[in-house]
């Protein structure tokens, strides 16, 4: 019994002093590991919860609720998957430890979707805040292995860790004494996001944080497309609700099934991504990208809403169904813009996906076929990027 005894503090002990080394910024090849797949997984859960709620209030008559709801379920299963993401770019070296705490993360992410899953609006989300200690505690025994190992880093890594536990408490005292319904819950809540968005800004003033280029850049397309199968298990389900082949049902998810691959269309459009990597540019690149994939899972949501009505199983109009999928394209296309265009693009197409966007909810709001028109609009934007990418790739060749 001693010798387990000894094994065990031995096993503590190496995993209280591990030390993380930095991984090379140009290394080759970089790409998705496994591990990371795997969390991605855990945040499919979190994600399809957070939308599932959303089309809930929607159809329940409850949008604005629903909007401020789904707003905050999301940003902290983004916010946990960012954390991590950023952090195994600079220093997953694949040991033992760094393994056994990502296993710790994924296995918070997974009680964090399970308190999104199983909140009321009413009771405190007592699971979900389990859920993100978990994960957060996980990624502060992170920062101190990358403080142990990169002495370069170690005072990044140190103030990293001391602001991800200072934030842990502020969520602490909001969750503990203030239910969901409070008035001040939803402004505190917020004063709380933008203090999580401010943390890079305090911990890298002086040296930015270790994270591979190439790397980030596939991680969010991978969260991307987490998302969007958001669109496909709803376009599914719309599929499937009737025991027959209905050309009704078909047409929908045949529109809503447009819709979505135009969204990939327009994001995968060989454009470059994070075009350098100071502060400033890496932020709105980084922190564009939740209203991106928080707007992508809410027109998932969006697509559900639709399902809803037609079953008439929501008192939602029609015109009520196609704000909840054209707005929350409209902010797609914006925050697209915004993380990529804006820097990128010249001429007319640097206001392309301003103009789609602006007609988008034009035509939400004004016409009395909106899903038909949203679905045109973003086809023919995919199809004018195609064409000019074509014309630059065919001058570059001449």
């Amino acid at each position: 019994m001693s010798a387990i005894h000894e094994e065990l503090r031995i096993a503590l002990a190496r995993i209280a002093y591990f030390r993380l080394m930095p991984r090379a910024r140009d290394e080759a090849n970089r790409g998705s590991t496994s591990l990371e797949l795997m969390f991605d997984l855990a945040t499919v859960v979190a994600v399809s919860a957070a939308a599932h709620g959303l089309a809930q209030d929607v159809s329940g008559g409850h949008l604005t609720l629903g909007a401020i709801r789904f707003s905050c379920n999301f940003f902290m299963a983004w916010l946990a998957w960012m954390n991590y993401t950023w952090f195994a770019s600079g220093y997953d070296d694949k040991s033992r430890p760094f393994r056994a705490l990502s296993m710790v993360i994924i296995f918070g992410s997974l009680t964090l979707a399970a308190g999104i899953q199983d909140a009321d609006g009413v009771q405190p989300i007592w699971l979900g805040l389990v859920g993100f200690t978990i994960m957060r505690l996980g990624m502060i025994a992170l920062w101190l292995g990358a403080a142990h190992g990169d002495q370069d880093g170690r005072a990044t890594a140190l103030r990293y860790a001391g602001a991800i536990a200072t934030m842990q408490l502020y969520w602490y005292a909001l969750i503990l004494n203030f239910p969901p319904q409070a008035a001040l819950y939803f402004p505190l809540f917020a004063l709380g996001a933008a203090g999580e968005l401010a943390i890079p800004v305090l911990a890298e003033r002086k040296t930015t944080a270790n994270w591979h280029h190439g790397h980030i850049i596939d991680r969010y397309n991978m969260f991307n497309i987490i998302v969007l199968g958001e669109c496909f298990a709803a376009i599914a389900m719309i599929i499937a609700d009737s025991r027959v082949p209905d050309p009704r049902h078909f047409q929908l998810a045949g529109l809503c099934f447009l819709i979505a691959f135009s969204m990939w269309g327009l994001y995968f459009d060989r454009n470059e991504q994070l075009l350098n990597r100071k502060l400033s540019t890496v932020l709105t690149w980084a922190y564009g990208h939740y209203v991106l994939f928080a707007a992508g899972a809410a027109t998932a949501a969006g697509f559900s809403v639709t399902l809803s009505v037609a079953r008439e199983r929501s008192s939602t109009s029609t015109q009520g169904v196609a704000l909840a999928i054209g707005v929350p394209i409209a902010l797609y296309l914006v925050a697209l813009w915004l993380a990529r265009d804006r820097a990128s693009w010249r001429g007319s197409q640097h206001w392309l996906l301003l103009v789609a966007a602006t007609l988008i909810l034009a035509c939400s709001a004004l016409s009395s076929h909106p899903l038909e028109w949203i679905t045109g609009l973003l086809v023919c934007a995919v199809m004018a990027r195609r064409r000019v990418y074509s014309a630059n790739h065919r001058n570059s060749e001449i």
